[in-house]
């Protein structure tokens, strides 16, 4: 899971498997693999990161 906040400020943990694309507009929206869309505060490039740190920390707790 990873740590983003919604526009009025709240924060949420989203699975990151579920994300399909991600996108600048100029809002950064995130589009799930069900279509649902989300706008989000971060911009493209952070959600990038946490999803690399997600991957890899999974990876991680593999050894």
């Amino acid at each position: 899971m990873i740590k983003l906040t919604k526009l009025n400020g709240k924060s949420f943990a989203l699975n990151a498997w579920l994300i399909e694309q991600v996108e600048e507009t100029p809002d950064t929206m995130v589009t799930l693999n069900n279509g649902k869309k989300l706008i989000v505060t971060e911009t493209m490039e952070q959600v990038i990161l946490l999803c690399k740190e997600f991957y890899t920390s999974i990876h991680q707790e593999k050894r």
